[in-house]
């Protein structure tokens, strides 16, 4: 089966070189214009995908080649692109940057595997024509991939952007759309783990209507969306089709934690749960003062670090939680929810108390203790994940773990690849309560929402057979 989505990528020779602000600038004006858009970004990042979806207003996929095979990232673009009249995919870091010198998993192996053209986004401060020696450097490093266009960015004048333009497009034969210019008044704030979160900012509108105003003011916007169009048709192996999916009456519910401390989640997860059959409840940890009448509970990740007095403070919901652990409510939580079921959180010379379910303080540094893909082989028995099975996922903490005295705790994991708890173990477990540093990908591991779904029908069972 063949499908044509247009769509294009937007990448750069490096990181911090302007890929986020531009994508969100191009949704933005492409919405403008009365177009329909679908948002997808490379790579596990849950910041950049959430500005995304509040740019485009649809939600933003994440396309991981290290969390996800073929089939299902082209599935990925296919499904998620019905209807629209572009899809925008935002690569990470540079073009070519890979886990391996042959550049396995990078945005360029991405853009061939989706056939989809590339612009490349130039930093060209403090430099002329070798920004033309860089641009035909990766057209003759691979060849195969489609480059369609220069963007150049941080441009100090006129002169300067006229001799880069002729330059590249005398001797790489490419078109620059493109030309911004160094602007002194960037709204997007950061901190430690990039981009401070959309919901975060109070004038998160206004960033994205001053990016969209770069965009039009200095890109050929036209020519992308034409450029978008004329793609490769793309092969699929499954599209899902309304009829897919059986209408059914929830068989359990399952709660998420979704609030301004908890939110890292990708749409994926959530997918799998409701097509199981699950009724998903969304609950508040700072604002709920208990618990609903759930059968489990997944808890993502997120800052509990920045809402840690609130959590602290909301003191019935806390105990609520562990209560309901401790008589054996099915748990599943991914860093951020793994800080929380602690004992406590120690940020900034302040001490905050969490949950209580696990019998470990966290303790937030400076830099990051874990950062990158995670590989991991389940060798102790679980109510999520078989013994033997390996897991693929993703870690970014700037947390670390410290066992309370005299305590013992089952790690689940063997850690192959990636740091975790300490470059060891990770995935806590007690009772039904399962908690890691280590993000996981449904569309990558298709067995994830099963694990969830079943200890929530057999919780359901326990409780009826109670009552």
């Amino acid at each position: 089966m063949m499908n044509n989505t247009p769509r294009i990528m937007i990448s750069a020779l490096r990181g911090g070189s302007g890929k986020t602000i531009i994508t969100l600038g191009l949704a933005s004006t492409f919405i403008n214009k009365n177009k329909k858009i679908s948002a997808f970004k490379k790579g596990p990042d849950f910041i950049d995908a959430g500005w995304l979806t509040f740019a485009s207003g649809n939600s933003c996929h994440n396309l991981d080649p290290f969390l996800m095979n073929n089939d299902a990232i082209l599935n990925s673009i296919v499904n998620n692109s019905k209807g629209k009249d572009i899809s925008l995919i935002e690569g990470n870091r540079g073009l070519y940057d890979g886990m391996n010198v042959e550049g396995k998993y990078s945005s360029a192996e991405l853009a061939k595997l989706t056939r989809a053209p590339v612009l490349i986004i130039v930093d060209v401060t403090m430099c002329t024509r070798t920004a033309a020696a860089l641009i035909m450097g990766c057209q003759q490093f691979d060849p195969e991939l489609n480059i369609a266009g220069v963007i150049l960015n941080r441009v100090a004048g006129p002169r300067q952007k006229n001799l880069i333009k002729d330059s590249i497009e005398k001797y790489c034969g490419i078109k620059v759309v493109g030309s911004i210019p160094k602007l002194r008044d960037n709204p997007f704030p950061e901190r430690h783990m990039g981009l401070v979160p959309h919901f975060e900012s109070d004038f998160a509108n206004e960033a994205i209507n001053w990016a969209r105003t770069v965009v039009e003011n200095h890109i050929d916007t036209e020519f992308i969306f034409e450029t978008a169009q004329n793609t490769d048709p793309l092969p699929v192996s499954y599209l899902k089709e309304s009829g897919d999916i059986q209408e059914q009456s929830p068989s359990c519910r399952i709660g998420i934690i979704s609030d301004r401390a908890f939110w890292f989640y990708y749409p994926e997860n959530i997918e799998q749960l409701r097509e199981l059959g699950a009724e998903l409840v969304e609950i508040d940890s700072l604002s709920d003062r208990a618990l609903p009448d759930i059968d489990a509970l997944y808890i993502g990740g997120g800052f509990p670090e920045v809402c840690a007095e609130q959590l602290a403070l909301n003191s019935s919901f806390r105990n609520s939680l562990r209560d309901l652990i401790e008589h054996d409510l099915p748990v599943y939580a991914e860093c951020g929810g793994l800080i929380y079921l602690g004992e406590s959180l120690e940020s900034r010379g302040n001490i905050y108390p969490m949950v209580g379910a696990l019998p470990i303080k966290f303790i937030m540094e400076k830099k990051p203790q874990g950062h990158g893909y995670t590989i991991l082989r389940v060798t102790k028995e679980n109510p999520f994940y078989e013994i033997g099975e390996t897991v693929k996922g993703h870690e970014f903490h700037y947390s670390r773990p410290a066992l309370l005295e005299n305590e013992k705790i089952s790690a689940v994991f063997d850690v192959e690849r990636g740091y975790c708890l300490d470059g060891k173990k990770d995935g806590f477990h007690r009772k039904n309560l399962f908690a890691t540093y280590t993000h996981i990908h449904a569309a990558g591991n298709r067995h994830w929402g099963k694990g969830l779904f079943n200890a929530a029908m057999r919780y359901k069972r326990a409780c009826e057979k109670k009552y």
